[in-house]
């Protein structure tokens, strides 16, 4: 049964204009490029230094990462690691540069953005602690970049909201680096949603039930819904969320994502963490691909608005128009 009649009328034409992806091992490497092509050129945004840097891992490699800092103003500013999405197996940090760039003006924020390894070349826990390496490097680093260490959130989109996840777990349980706030964007956050049966109205758009189970058998290096999944790979196997940074959590109607990301908000409450939650009707995963729509405009609005009164205490005059699209 096809829930095309649930999708708000607006996203449709974006909706048809998305490349079918069939995710294959054999065919991965060509759908990267596909959607590395899609990213836009980097921004030229006024106010905003823009820079490459590499960060040094335990593990001894060198994690890439861009740096989107606003040039004027007052300092100490607050800060976000930013962890883009693509299922744990495609994405780059350049395809969300749009809207980071932009976000950092609009937040007055400083925002680093990770380029982490991807699976399934690089399974759990890599990822995460590539995230990790990058939040420490922040926070070692604040005083040179005119950050303050105790303003500091994460924040991600689809995969990358689910590493937010799981890295706001481990710096819990590791003690460090302090974590101000998260923010995560329809997040992947569970691999029993591909064993579980979910209603009928979820998972027929941009990302399937078959493309999930991809991403997690490439991310865990098993077959994902089994025992001994490790939180720190799917953050909703977390038992105690006591002590974690407030949460913001968003997700739309006709996502797959939809149940976990509800369960794992109202845990978030019964653990005793602010969480502030935005479900959004008509909405598949990735809608903000229509950048001029109501809907878009309304979650990109709520999104800055969450992170500006988490990073400096109180709502400020937010952009207008939509920020960009979500890698």
């Amino acid at each position: 049964m096809s829930t095309r009649h649930l999708v708000d009328p607006e996203l449709l034409p974006a909706l048809d204009a998305f490349p079918t992806f069939r995710f294959e091992e054999a065919t991965l490497a060509e759908m990267r490029a596909a959607r590395h092509a899609m990213a836009l050129p980097m921004p030229d945004v006024p106010g905003i230094d823009i820079e490459r840097v590499s960060i040094p891992t335990a593990e001894g490699h060198e994690v890439g990462a861009i740096l989107f800092r606003p040039n004027a103003g007052e300092t100490p500013l607050p800060a976000m690691l930013h962890i883009h999405g693509g299922g744990y197996v495609m994405g780059t940090a350049e395809m969300s540069s749009p809207r980071n760039a932009a976000e950092a003006a609009a937040a007055r924020c400083v925002i680093l953005s990770v380029d982490y390894r991807l699976a399934p070349d690089t399974p759990h826990p890599g990822p995460v602690e590539d995230c990790y390496a990058a939040l420490a490097w922040l926070h070692a680093n604040a005083a040179r970049l005119g950050v303050d260490p105790a303003r500091i959130a994460v924040s991600g989109e689809s995969a990358g909201g689910g590493l937010a996840a799981a890295l706001a777990l481990l710096a819990r349980d590791r003690g460090t680096p302090p974590i101000a706030f998260q923010r995560l964007t329809y997040p992947m956050l569970d691999d029993r949603t591909c064993v579980r049966e979910t209603h009928p109205y979820v998972g027929e758009f941009v990302w399937t039930r078959e493309s999930n189970c991809f991403g997690w058998r490439a991310l865990l290096g098993r077959a994902p819904g089994g025992d001994g999944i490790s939180p720190y790979a799917a953050a909703a196997r977390a038992e105690d969320l006591r002590g974690l940074p407030p949460a913001y959590i968003s997700v739309g109607t006709l996502d797959l994502f939809l149940e976990e990301d509800l369960d794992y908000a109202l845990r978030l409450t019964r653990a005793g963490v602010p969480t502030e939650l935005h479900v959004y009707p008509g909405a598949f995963h990735g809608f903000e691909l229509a950048p001029d729509t109501r809907l878009t405009r309304t979650a990109e609005r709520d999104r800055l608005d969450a992170l500006v009164r988490a990073l400096h205490g109180k709502a400020m005059p937010i952009h207008p128009r939509p920020l960009g699209a979500t890698s």
